[in-house]
């Protein structure tokens, strides 16, 4: 008999889509998503591809208020959904709505194993207070399952108490397939997409929000600080928006020589071509669970310079082999490696190949069976 899964899920997230599918085709799971809201219109601005979606789910009604960096998300109907889904596994994305906790008491009077999602690591500066850390070692002593994606998240987990046995590996992963190939794509029409999305010959390349914590200021800085005729030659390129972007645009008007671009947000079909077409990802960022930009870059062939806080370096980045670890706010450091790679296109070859070659393992099906592994194991065990 089949597991019947719900997967508590905060919106419906491009990249969460082809990892839901792949688990929905799990021989073992019975698969049904409950999303808390479709989207988080203050913060993303992301396509639903729900055309694309081949699992059951069901969205519940929501109440979304932003407080200052605090994010309020009140929803009606958890506990009727799951009763009516009736789970013999519930797996939650999260530990921080009002939803989360309504679903844990729920799986505790129902008797069904409860597994979470985790994906913080102990070196995001985002704590919250004495009262939120407190609420959080609370909600994790009460799971019996945990799923992280990779070693920065198990080291959070285990800061928590919780034992090795009890956690799971499900590699974060994007649509592997859909950026290689468009990828491919527009590289065998390099000048035409080039004149399309207006772009430099070469060029460094950041994808995200543009706001301080990811780094922005430091990068621009850093490219201030390269040599002139290396600047004449490499542009850089901010794909994204955020509130930061004004001053960002006027501090990069003062830097001469040189080419800095704002070409604003971009659904993945564009973003795609922006991969395709730079040399290397930069991800300077001050504190990020993960940064799943990376897994597109790397599998689009990249090298990719990454701080040592990103979540993902300690899986996906080897300093030296597919690119340069550095660490946070040292912007000499930061311009050092960005010359380095941008001055040797043998290397930048070979640490794309290695990219590509590491990607291989956090496809959308690894990451499915590794949720698979967690909620049977957790099933089989609490029902010993």
């Amino acid at each position: 008999m089949k597991c019947k899964l719900v997967i508590l899920s905060e919106i419906i997230a491009p990249y969460r889509i082809p990892v839901f599918n792949a688990l929905a085709r799990h021989e073992s799971i019975d698969l049904h998503v409950i999303f808390l809201a479709e989207t988080d219109p203050t913060l993303r601005q992301w396509q639903i591809y729900k055309d694309e979606i081949q699992f059951r789910y069901q969205v519940l009604p929501s109440w979304r208020r932003r407080f200052g960096k605090h994010n309020v998300l009140l929803n009606r109907g958890v506990e009727s959904a799951l009763r009516k889904a009736s789970p013999s596994a519930i797996l939650c994305g999260g530990y921080n709505y009002v939803a989360s906790w309504q679903s844990l008491f729920w799986a505790r009077r129902h008797r069904v194993p409860f597994s979470l999602w985790v994906e913080s690591t102990v070196r995001d500066f985002r704590a919250g207070s004495r009262l939120v850390e407190s609420l959080k070692a609370k909600f994790m002593h009460r799971c019996d399952k945990f799923i992280v994606p990779g070693k920065a998240a198990f080291e959070y987990v285990i800061s928590y108490g919780a034992p090795e046995e009890s956690i799971f590996a499900a590699p974060n992963a994007v649509d592997d397939k859909f950026f290689a190939e468009r990828a491919e794509a527009v590289r065998r029409e390099a000048a035409t997409h080039r004149r399309m999305l207006r772009l430099p010959s070469r060029f460094f390349l950041s994808v995200g929000r543009l706001v301080r914590e990811k780094g922005v200021f430091d990068l621009l800085q850093a490219y201030g600080t390269l040599a002139p005729e290396l600047r004449t030659e490499m542009g850089l390129v901010f794909v994204g928006d955020g509130e930061e972007r004004p001053e960002l645009e006027q501090r990069a008007r003062a830097i001469e020589p040189g080419t800095v671009l704002f070409p604003g947000f971009a659904q993945r079909e564009q973003l795609a071509g922006y991969y395709a077409l730079a040399e290397m990802l930069v991800f300077p960022t001050h504190t990020d669970t993960w940064g799943l930009v990376v897994n597109e870059a790397m599998v689009c062939g990249l090298p990719i310079i990454s701080t040592s806080v990103a979540g993902c370096a300690a899986d996906l980045v080897e300093d030296r082999w597919n690119g340069r670890i550095v660490m946070p706010r040292e912007i000499e450091q930061l311009a050092s490696a960005m010359e380095e790679l941008a001055s040797n296109a043998e290397q930048r070859g070979s640490m794309g190949q290695h990219s590509r070659e590491r990607i291989l393992h956090y496809s959308p099906e690894e990451c499915a069976a590794g949720i698979a592994n967690a909620v049977l194991s957790a099933e089989a065990q609490f029902h010993e």
